[in-house]
């Protein structure tokens, strides 16, 4: 009997928490909002409470995005934060574009490499590869 009593317990205690007045549980709320202060969670690095100056608060995860993350972050955000971080945006696009000629590079180098190291093994590939490029004119 007090098993099953400790659990309604902390059952009635968990479906208060979650209905507490002022808890934001989704991230379309916080916008307009002051942030007060920001208080550490005890048990989970980073983790934090984001008190809010109208008495609402969210609880946030520890901030430690992925890359793919942030670069998402940074495109949906662009007409919020361009006119701002206009420098620090030119810079990414510079950047990007050096990673996808970087790429295009190493998957050239890889495809050419392929070529070469089964020319001996399969010796049909080279007419198949002239007649590739004949089709390509």
């Amino acid at each position: 009997m007090a098993t099953e009593d400790k659990w309604k317990a902390n059952a009635e205690k968990v479906a208060f928490m979650k209905r507490f007045p002022g808890l934001v549980t989704d991230w379309t709320q916080l916008i307009g909002k002051t942030v007060e202060a920001v208080e550490p969670l005890a048990g989970k690095p980073g983790a934090v409470v984001l008190v809010f100056t109208d008495g609402s608060f969210a609880v946030a995860p520890p901030l430690a995005p992925e890359p793919w993350e942030i670069g998402e972050a940074l495109k949906n955000a662009r007409p919020h934060l361009a006119g701002t971080h206009a420098q620090a945006y030119a810079e990414y696009d510079r950047l990007v574009q050096q990673d996808r000629e970087a790429l295009r590079a190493a998957r050239l180098e890889k495809i050419l490499g392929a070529i070469h190291n089964n020319l001996e093994q399969i010796p049909e590939l080279k007419d198949r590869l002239k007649e590739l490029v004949k089709e390509w004119k």
